[in-house]
């Protein structure tokens, strides 16, 4: 049971980044935290999960698919994986958010000490490659790029928005200015993007100058 008087934390902005499996939360104190669902669901408070001596395993794929609050003082996650035993108070997202390199790293080392892995057991292997629609804006960019809109096949690297502009930066000295972090606005989908935000096969990401000046 959760103790509501001994609270000392409070969330005051809850946002499910869902594309890259991310709960952002902001605590009144200004602490800004982007905890994983994978790290979410392994670390959730339950009976089923702290009386076993084995760890929740292959959950890197798990997404949260509804938020429930609980009064003012808790969340209920509903995991894709049908897990919504946890209920997480203020104080204990707080926390996960606090020591999460710490927490991480002991999990990893006790999946290691019993053999078992992130990812779940799959029967086939996926050998598709990733490849996504960049859309260009603007007519300083078209001046780099040459080209209003391309089909790219992307590395096993490029997982996320910003390594897909660190990719970009690569095609030479123009694109390095062109596609700096801070000189661009990303769109996956057409919904706005974080640096954060991950790419997958068959996205269309636009990319729009920030300074119409570069």
């Amino acid at each position: 049971m959760i103790d509501t008087m001994s609270e000392k934390h409070t969330a005051t902005e809850i946002k499910l980044h869902q594309k890259s499996k991310i709960l952002e939360i902001v605590f009144e104190d200004g602490q800004n935290f982007k905890l994983p669902c994978e790290y979410l669901r392994t670390h959730a408070k339950s009976a089923e999960i702290e009386t076993s001596d084995i760890p929740v395993s292959g959950k890197a794929d798990v997404n949260i698919d509804n938020i429930e609050a609980q009064g003012s003082y808790a969340l209920r996650l509903f995991f894709s994986d049908g897990y919504n035993s946890g209920i997480f108070s203020w104080d204990s997202l707080y926390e996960l958010g606090s020591h999460y390199e710490k927490n991480w790293s002991h999990y990893l080392e006790r999946l290691a000490q019993h053999k078992l892995k992130r990812e779940a057991q799959k029967n086939t292997i996926n050998t598709e490659k990733n490849s996504i629609k960049v859309l260009y804006f603007m007519d300083n960019m078209l001046r780099v790029t040459r080209r209003e809109s391309e089909e790219i096949t992307l590395p096993p690297a490029v997982t996320d928005v910003q390594t897909l502009l660190k990719f970009l930066r690569m095609n030479g000295e123009g694109w390095q200015k062109m596609f700096a972090d801070d000189a661009v606005q990303v769109t996956v989908n057409k919904h706005f993007a974080e640096a954060f935000t991950v790419i997958e096969n068959g996205d269309e990401v636009a990319i729009v100058p920030t300074n119409k000046d570069l």
